[in-house]
């Protein structure tokens, strides 16, 4: 059962590496980006939703995300979930969506908004 202010992260790092696998699946014939690109950002906010919370059967209906610093290759990437608002009735949940580096700054927020069958009340 979900609840307010329930919260789930998963840390990652990037290596450099990354960058060309990266730049080769996307199919860009330009240069290797020198940040970690947001769609890797929102991946980890994928993984958190379809498998920490609320988990499987999550239905990703909506992301908002805001970037704010570069994100560093090399480095540890922490993204957060927390749940802000329960909807029951509609079966729907909004939640908080943040990535930092490990001191603490913040490269990425957002929202998101999920539909799960076991909201709560």
């Amino acid at each position: 059962m979900l609840e307010l202010g329930q919260t789930a992260s998963v840390t990652r790092t990037y290596a450099s590496a990354d960058r060309a696998v990266f730049t080769d699946l996307a199919g860009h014939d330009g240069p290797a980006p020198e940040s970690v690109p947001g769609p890797l950002i929102g991946a980890l906010f994928s993984f958190l939703l379809g498998v920490k919370l609320p988990g499987f059967g999550t239905n990703y209906l909506k992301q908002e995300m805001r970037f704010l610093a570069p994100a560093p290759y090399d480095e540890p990437l922490m993204a957060r979930v927390t749940i802000t608002r329960l909807r029951p009735e509609k079966h729907l949940a909004d939640l908080e969506t943040i990535c930092e580096t490990a001191d603490g700054t913040r490269l990425c927020e957002g929202r998101a908004l999920i539909y799960v069958e076991d909201v709560g009340a």
